[in-house]
């Protein structure tokens, strides 16, 4: 099992970046997908989640309005599309996969991207 994002870098605020994330070794399509993030002695928080399907999405509060979560199954790829960037977003963003049956969780983490945003 595979999870690597990119497209993290440095950016001045106001700025945006498009995060992906690449998923191997698992059945994406029957996957949630998440983007996290953790900034440096903070806990990890997430920013946004997208059904299997990608029928639903739902986004923390500090994003909602300035990012949208995708997915294409057929790529078994998910995007973060981050708009009007502040410092305090400033983080390591995680790809997070989980599928909840009535028997098991199952849930994989990728390595991470580093955002940086500072002028």
């Amino acid at each position: 099992v595979q999870l690597v994002e990119s497209g993290g870098g440095l950016v001045q605020p106001g700025g945006s970046l498009r995060l992906s994330c690449a998923a191997s070794g698992f059945t994406f399509s029957s996957y949630a997908m998440s983007w996290y993030r953790q900034a440096p002695g903070k806990e990890r928080e997430l920013v946004a989640t997208i059904t299997s399907s990608g029928g639903s999405t739902n986004y923390a509060d500090s994003m909602k309005g300035r990012s949208t979560i995708s997915r294409d199954n057929a790529k078994n790829m998910v995007y973060l599309q981050m708009n009007s960037l502040k410092p305090e977003d400033t983080a390591m963003y995680y790809c997070h996969a989980q599928r909840l049956t009535a028997t098991y969780t199952r849930d994989y983490w990728g390595q991470g991207t580093q955002v940086t945003v500072s002028s």
